[in-house]
């Protein structure tokens, strides 16, 4: 009888390097993606309710941009960083899915 033997990938953490049996649902993780301080994403799908801000205008960290209504609830979407409004990708009754750019900035 002959074993089907594992196939070992080589998996690196922190400059050492270890053979390993990676499980399937391992293998098929969405792939990371590095932040992006100057993009505000909605974090859930959801509906734009209101929109407090257009391009060229100055913010303040914490300053409410926008407000997404996602399962029954109002969510003020805030400026992560100080800085100016470079885009507003969507305006108000937009039904916008997880992840998509809202506000594009530029930081100070």
């Amino acid at each position: 009888m002959s074993e089907k033997k594992p196939k070992l990938s080589t998996f690196t953490l922190d400059d050492a390097s270890y053979e390993t049996v990676l499980t399937r649902k391992f293998q098929r993780r969405q792939a990371w993606i590095p932040p992006e301080p100057d993009k505000l994403r909605a974090h859930i799908p959801g509906t734009i309710l209101k929109v407090h801000t257009s391009p060229g205008k100055t913010v303040k960290r914490g300053e409410a941009l926008l407000v997404l209504e996602a399962m029954k609830m109002a969510n003020d979407m805030a400026s992560p960083r100080d800085g100016t409004v470079k885009a507003v990708h969507v305006k108000e009754g937009d039904v916008v899915p997880k992840g998509q750019v809202l506000v594009e900035l530029k930081l100070k």
